[in-house]
């Protein structure tokens, strides 16, 4: 039986906010190398490059662009800021500023993070995404879009639904779909990519979802080398720091060293 469709006393007010920590980890054991990986995440994770993403998830969620502002920073790191709204806005008139307003909860942003230490060789990049909308549309429509742009090793997420809305005869509505998890809008092979752990406060519409990769190869971690040109004490040694890196980010606390 169809489920018949929620009517509401004018426009929804419901605020939707999908958040992600994407981090990847990578071994480069010397400052040519790191370097290297740096330039890489530049080129790969540019603000022209990310900004393509942000207007494949716009469009993806039915949203209109109002705004883009962009920057590349020195020595590195990008952002985009997007402002969105839920139907094409006319932008001329005097109701212009009035409706710029009004939208500036919705709104898709991404910045991004290289980091290195030279004392291990740890390189991590990190980039945070917002996703905030208003009215019907829904971020969780490009979850699974943005989960395979970026194939991160490592994903922080938080999905919390703000503020109510009214139906016709005035009750208010604090959430207008189903949902007990992130992951139960995940599609199956990331489900089955990741370990991960929910801690979801239900009466309070937040869900947060921590993943890490459920399979290590080191290979993925090494950056201009292959596990098969290292001898068995490097390859130990690096797969320690690598385990010890990626644990403390996902535990999101120091943890005791992890023994060889």
């Amino acid at each position: 039986m169809k489920k018949s469709k929620l009517k509401l006393f004018g426009f929804n007010n419901l605020t939707k906010t999908l958040s992600f920590n994407m981090y990847d980890i990578c071994y480069a054991s010397t400052e040519e190398e790191r370097n290297k990986y740096i330039a890489y995440i530049d080129d790969e994770y540019s603000a022209p490059r990310l900004t393509e993403v942000l207007k494949e998830v716009a469009s993806m969620i039915g949203a209109q662009i109002l705004n883009i502002a962009q920057q590349d920073y020195d020595p590195q790191g990008a952002s985009v800021t997007m402002l969105i709204a839920e139907e094409e806005v006319e932008k001329t008139g005097p109701e212009k500023q009035d409706v710029v307003a009004h939208l500036d909860k919705s709104h898709i942003t991404v910045h991004t993070y290289p980091e290195m230490h030279p004392q291990d060789g740890i390189c991590t990049f990190r980039a945070d995404i917002d996703v905030s909308t208003c009215g019907k549309i829904s971020p969780l429509k490009a979850l699974n879009f943005l989960l395979r742009s970026f194939d991160a090793d490592i994903v922080i997420t938080d999905y919390r639904v703000r503020g109510f809305t009214r139906d016709v005869n005035g009750k208010k509505i604090f959430i207008d779909h189903r949902i007990n998890s992130i992951q139960n809008y995940m599609a199956p092979d990331l489900r089955h990519k990741y370990d991960m752990i929910d801690v979801n406060v239900y009466q309070e519409n937040i869900f947060h979802t921590k993943m890490i990769l459920h399979d290590f190869r080191l290979d993925n971690y090494l950056f201009d080398v292959k596990e098969k040109d290292l001898d068995r004490k490097q390859v130990k040694q690096i797969r320690r720091l690598l385990k010890q890196e990626m644990y403390e980010i996902f535990n999101g606390r120091n943890m005791p060293a992890i023994r060889d």
